[in-house]
């Protein structure tokens, strides 16, 4: 019997296949390891394969699609409501295939090689500027201990670092400085990489067209733009601007009931690392409104409710501006005041 739908429960080395004929009948129910993977699915016709959107589902999604088959990701927990009682992969693989024939359920983009590199250029950034933050916080800390204080900001940190350094400041004692230099020298170099990522993602940002263009938007630079352009493959598979919002957990969460709209708060959920720049760049923005410049909205925004709320608002508005560029084209205009 030839399968028309397959769901495939992927691992490192041990895989899952359960495939359905076009009248629902099981026919493959097949154990596969690593190196059996594509030659198995080579001597496959062309069919609708399932998977759960994972670590190197997208890899696999690419190496199908060379071998002529349909293959959609679907994110995990879309697919949990599937699993039927007990866990195994057998029920994982055949959840993904029950799931997979839905009219309704939600796909995610299969990214590229490219998206992908850039994407691990952000990741890698991500978790260096967190030990960045660890290895200043040690120092920090520490030196409090012998009354050595600096003020606020990793830039300030240097300071820490010069004393550090010199070793005729009678106040570190030489058990403690062999520590902390040790500290500061990892501190040093850990800089020293991030800056070397940056520029490697800058210089992708310059080159593409498309990213060049949500940087003219307020409150989105490079590293925002950059990671952007490289998780949204199709803006297009969004509906509208709110839903690429909502993907990015910057909507509210709606619990409603009886006719009655209930709206909480920002539901928190989708991409993390993108909402996270965008909440800083309209962090920035609610600096420059307080300032002298700023937009007359978010200024009109301050003036009625709290800090926080106005940084996620803009955010939510940049998000939304970043949708119209994407399925729109252009670059930024600023609105232009209305004559009273």
């Amino acid at each position: 019997m030839t399968p028309i739908r397959i769901g495939l429960d992927i691992a490192k080395n041990v895989f899952q296949a359960h495939g359905v004929d076009d009248k629902g009948t099981v026919v493959i129910r097949k154990r596969l390891r690593r190196p059996d993977m594509l030659r198995f699915f080579a001597s496959l016709p062309p069919c609708l394969i399932g998977i759960e959107a994972c670590s190197a589902s997208h890899h696999w999604a690419r190496e199908l699609i060379r071998l002529g088959h349909d293959v959609r990701l679907m994110p995990a927990r879309y697919v949990k409501p599937y699993v039927q009682r007990g866990k195994s992969d057998a029920l994982d693989a055949e959840a993904i295939c029950e799931a997979v024939s839905r009219p309704t359920m939600r796909f995610a983009t299969i990214k590229t090689t490219e998206q992908q590199s850039v994407l691990t250029l952000h990741r890698s950034r991500e978790i260096l500027v967190k030990q960045e933050t660890m290895l200043a916080n040690l120092i920090r800390g520490c030196l409090g201990e012998f009354g050595i204080v600096a003020p606020l900001g990793i830039r300030r940190v240097a300071d820490l670092i010069a004393v550090i350094k010199d070793d005729a400041d009678p106040r570190i004692l030489p058990e403690a400085r062999i520590a902390m230099r040790a500290v500061a020298d990892q501190l040093c170099d850990l800089q020293k990489r991030i800056k070397e990522i940056e520029q490697a993602i800058r210089a992708w940002h310059r080159s593409n067209e498309t990213s060049r263009r949500l940087a003219t938007i307020p409150g989105v630079g490079s590293i925002t733009a950059s990671a952007i352009v490289a998780t949204v493959a199709n803006a297009t598979e969004f509906k509208s601007a709110r839903h690429f919002a909502a993907f990015l957990g910057l909507t509210p969460k709606e619990c409603s009931t009886g006719g009655r709209q209930r709206l909480g708060r920002i539901s928190k959920q989708g991409d993390v690392y993108i909402r996270r720049l965008l909440v800083l760049g309209g962090t920035s923005l609610v600096r420059y409104a307080r300032a002298a410049g700023g937009s007359v909205w978010a200024k009109q925004l301050l003036a009625r409710r709290p800090t926080r709320i106005v940084t996620v608002a803009l955010a939510n508005k940049a998000a939304r501006v970043i949708w119209a560029l994407l399925t729109r084209g252009g670059v930024y205009r600023a609105p232009q005041p209305q004559a009273a």
